[in-house]
């Protein structure tokens, strides 16, 4: 259930309309005379569009998307989610973020698809129709926490490669399916097993169906965890098409990339998956540091993104609040730290200089982030940060400055922060 910001925090989160439209047209004039050359005629127009305000980029639309995410590529599809639409408890469908590597499938078909379980540390090769999955194997539903591995690149200097996602490409919804175990258990795992991984029937971007775009996996022990899933259903109703209709895996607290779409075939491996995705430094940071733009080095001198770590979102107020007759503001968001737990977390006013706790829930299950809040009294009107810094059980906290930089721009768990001006 979507929760209703409080009335009584008056935060006024309405961007001037006026100002808005002029700042885009202005962003669009400029990108336009640079493509036509700076033609004096065609700027001209170009001008007195912009100063009517009929020169306006298109809006965001998908079927079943809400309208605010922002796109970062629309080939493939990377659209992200801006934090405060991220405040519901569990996260609506319309506001999940989109990381793809391919294209989506086309026609799909659910009463013909098939999933097939095979690979070297397999017993037997065994095929299943979904409607054979959903009837021979116990269901289980969990809310399990997803982020793109490289959610907070944007953040990172010099700039990592990929899409510069800001702090939304992370959700937390509820999925339903059978668990990965019991179905690689009817196919038998040799004792040699290693990794298993996924294939999908999404297409590549060349349009060559010879080609596969991304096909990653976790370890055996990961993936014969309770909470890992194939999956057919996302918050109560079958998975949207752009979230890998009709059946996909859910690995939480991983890289959101372990967690393919469209699966077709699961391998069960006598070694590391080999995969594309799984190697040129894909998902992989440098085992020790290395100073900031250097070269990536060699995969042997990387490792691979496993359990992601500690981090918190503020989901309410918007950045850019203006709170306007009061002092004290509500405050809350989620936390999560991959295959651990949060014990504590706190915010700070004043630039980490001092802290205060927050009240934390407890998780619903496993791999669900966890709910937070607290009341913040500022001290005076004007400008103020807010800063959220997590701490898991393991004793770890949020950096508050980025961390190790890293070529893929992986793995920015530094403090989240939002702009708030009192009234």
């Amino acid at each position: 259930m979507q929760q209703t910001p409080p009335n009584q925090d008056k935060a006024d989160h309405t961007p001037d309309a006026t100002g808005r439209r002029t700042f885009l047209a202005k962003g669009l004039l400029g990108t336009l005379a640079l493509a036509l050359g700076g033609s004096a005629v065609n700027l001209k127009s170009l001008q007195a569009a912009a100063q009517s305000g009929s020169l306006k980029p298109a809006a965001f639309s998908m079927q079943g998307k809400h309208p605010d995410l922002v796109v970062l590529s629309d080939r493939p599809w990377n659209v992200e989610t801006p934090p405060h639409l991220l405040d519901d408890r569990v996260t609506p469908t319309d506001r999940v973020f989109i990381r793809n590597n391919g294209l989506p499938p086309g026609k799909v078909d659910a009463a013909s698809w098939t999933l097939t379980i095979e690979g070297e540390s397999a017993r037997t090769k065994k095929v299943f129709t979904l409607a054979e999955l959903q009837s021979k194997f116990k269901h289980y539903t969990y809310q399990l926490q997803l982020e793109c591995g490289g959610n907070g690149r944007a953040e990172f200097s010099p700039p990592g490669k990929g899409n510069q996602w800001g702090n939304g490409a992370v959700y937390c919804s509820e999925w339903t399916g059978v668990r990965v175990k019991d179905v690689l258990e009817a196919a038998g795992i040799k004792p040699d097993a290693v990794y298993v991984a996924y294939y999908g029937k999404d297409v590549h971007l060349s349009g060559d169906t010879s080609k596969v775009p991304i096909s990653r996996g976790v370890p055996i022990k990961k993936a014969l965890e309770d909470e890992s899933l194939i999956a057919w259903a996302i918050n109560g109703k079958a998975i949207p098409e752009m979230h890998g209709y009709p059946l996909r895996v859910v690995f939480g607290g991983w890289p959101a990339s372990a967690s393919g779409k469209w699966v077709d075939r699961i391998v069960v491996r006598n070694k590391v998956h080999d995969g594309p995705k799984m190697n040129k430094g894909s998902y992989m940071v440098p085992a020790r540091p290395i100073p900031p733009g250097a070269p990536a080095p060699d995969d042997k001198d990387m490792r691979i993104i496993e359990s992601m770590p500690v981090r918190s979102l503020i989901t309410y107020p918007k950045t850019g609040a203006i709170v306007k007759g009061k002092k004290t503001l509500q405050v809350r968001g989620h936390a999560w730290a991959g295959d651990l737990e949060v014990k504590e977390i706190h915010v700070s006013t004043d630039f980490g200089a001092t802290w205060q706790k927050c009240e934390l829930e407890k998780p619903v299950n496993r791999l669900a982030w966890q709910h937070w809040k607290t009341q913040v009294k500022f001290p005076s009107t004007g400008y103020f940060e807010v800063w959220a810094r997590a701490t898991d059980t393991a004793g770890a906290s949020q950096p508050m400055v980025v961390p190790a930089w890293n070529p893929g721009g992986y793995l920015n768990n530094a403090c989240h922060r939002i702009a708030i001006q009192i009234a």
